[in-house]
């Protein structure tokens, strides 16, 4: 392999990391996925920021034993972090204001000096800005990368540019959707979210406390539903009920021409799509009806936006020297 220009990308987000050194390009010269520590509270998630810091050390050490020049680092996570301090609030990593950017210049600073610069993002929105430059959402100006996994975010494409809100925008999982006594608690301390009913990890819990019988995750609930199991299709009906109003909400609000689902739900095709594109479609009255279709960059969405990231921040910083 020749020798290049490449960056270290690093999604946090799930239970591997996906990791690789991608270059100017697009071309991943390197990919590989590494286990994410179980978080423990114990240590405040230390176990989990060391685990990152050493894998994007060791890349960059990789890139460099292979000739190649690191340009820049992009790192990608769940939770809220907070642009202005490059901090992350994250409860399933057990990060509560952790300064990971702070920690990740002084590694990075220790193996390549200071010229290498570092961008810190939500998992999600790289996810949905891959999808933007080189996936299901090209070509459009006003979309959404709506991911259905273990919790819900949004990658919001509003007017051309990816919107981050200092770090806290895109949310959905965490709007109301249920009332009453049908409400359940989230983990963010609300009642009634949009992740207690929709997400992944939901569907496989509500399953197991209707019937008293634990399933191995979203996947065996739909293998259910396919076998006619009246409970899996209750828990599927609320799921889909509770999405087509997280939609017809998003759609009146900012106006997206194309919505692409993504995450593990998505692995059941048209099982999830029709219903939503039909839901939605019934719903809408005077806007503007977006396409619903299938994300398509799969898990390595938030790896590769996380290095469309770093190539812009390094594209950045050269224009700022000339």
């Amino acid at each position: 392999m020749d020798p290049c220009e490449v960056v270290v990308a690093v999604d946090l987000g799930g239970t591997r990391m996906k990791c690789g050194l991608v270059a100017a390009d697009g071309a991943v010269l390197h990919r590989e996925t590494r286990p994410t520590p179980r978080a423990d509270a114990r240590d405040g998630g230390r176990a989990v920021l060391d685990a990152l810091l050493e894998t994007v050390v060791e890349l960059g050490q990789k890139a460099t034993a292979e000739g190649h020049r690191v340009r820049a680092v992009g790192v990608v996570v769940p939770g809220v972090i907070d642009a202005e301090h490059g901090t992350v609030g994250a409860e399933n990593l057990e990060w509560v204001g952790t300064p990971v950017l702070a920690e990740l210049q002084a590694a990075v600073r220790a193996a390549h000096g200071d010229h290498v610069p570092i961008v810190l993002a939500h998992d999600v929105r790289a996810g949905g800005y891959a999808e933007f430059r080189q996936g299901a959402l090209a070509g459009t100006t006003n979309s959404m990368f709506l991911p259905l996994g273990t919790g819900i975010a949004a990658a919001m494409i509003v007017d051309g540019s990816l919107v981050s809100g200092d770090g806290y925008a895109g949310e959905l999982g965490h709007s109301k959707f249920i009332h009453g006594d049908a409400a359940e608690l989230c983990a963010c301390g609300q009642w009634g979210c949009l992740e207690t009913v929709a997400s992944a990890a939901a569907m496989a819990r509500r399953y197991t406390a209707r019937t008293g019988r634990t399933v191995d995750g979203a996947r065996e609930v739909m293998q259910l539903l396919a076998a006619g199991d009246p409970d899996a299709a209750q828990v599927w009906h609320d799921a889909l009920a509770a999405l087509v109003d997280a939609l017809v909400l998003y759609t009146t609000l900012v106006a997206p021409t194309r919505i692409a689902i993504g995450g593990g739900l998505v692995g059941a095709g048209e099982t999830l799509l029709q219903p939503l594109r039909e839901g939605v479609h019934a719903r809408l009255t005077f806007q503007r009806e977006p396409e619903i279709v299938a994300a398509v960059l799969g898990e390595e969405a938030g790896m590769l936006g996380a290095a469309q990231m770093a190539w812009d921040r390094a594209g950045a910083d050269e224009e700022e020297q000339r």
